[in-house]
């Protein structure tokens, strides 16, 4: 998944969470973090998304991420998550969205990565890369059937 790093950053101790967001703002590749909030004692890892990177991803991807089958029997089993305010962390912003447990990270009002569920993020580089791989773009296509036309016949050779 291009550059991978691990990170472990505090909830904001001096200003952690500012520098992972700022270093994979300027690496322009996927990060894989994880997060050890205060209060908590589970770890929640992520993989940070540079916006155009998902946008990407996304474009190629041919279908939706399947959300788990938790919960699908039974609706009302199943967990409304709680509406966070947005968390800011020097010049970013957090704004947790309530369905699909992605969070945005917006810069100026401007949404520079999304954190994802590695799984999530894992099967949309792969899926985008596989439908990207079988298409080829009108130009491509068309110098591609020029250089088959300027080929010998199987018999000739």
């Amino acid at each position: 998944m291009g550059i991978e790093i691990d990170v472990v950053v505090g909830y904001p101790i001096n200003d952690e969470v500012e520098r992972v967001l700022g270093l994979a703002e300027a690496v322009d590749e996927p990060i894989t973090v994880t997060f050890m909030w205060e209060g908590r004692e589970e770890a929640e890892r992520a993989v940070l998304v540079p916006a155009a990177t998902l946008a990407l991803w996304e474009h190629w991807a041919p279908t939706a991420y399947p959300t788990s089958g938790v919960g699908a029997e039974d609706h009302a089993v199943a967990e409304e998550p709680e509406l966070a305010h947005p968390e800011e962390f020097g010049a970013f912003t957090l704004f947790r969205r309530r369905v699909g447990g992605r969070t945005a990270v917006a810069r100026k009002g401007v949404v520079v990565a999304e954190l994802l569920d590695p799984d999530e993020a894992h099967w949309l580089q792969e899926k985008a890369r596989n439908v990207r791989q079988g298409f080829m773009d009108p130009k491509q296509k068309a110098a591609f059937e020029e250089f088959l036309a300027r080929q010998a016949a199987l018999e000739d050779q």
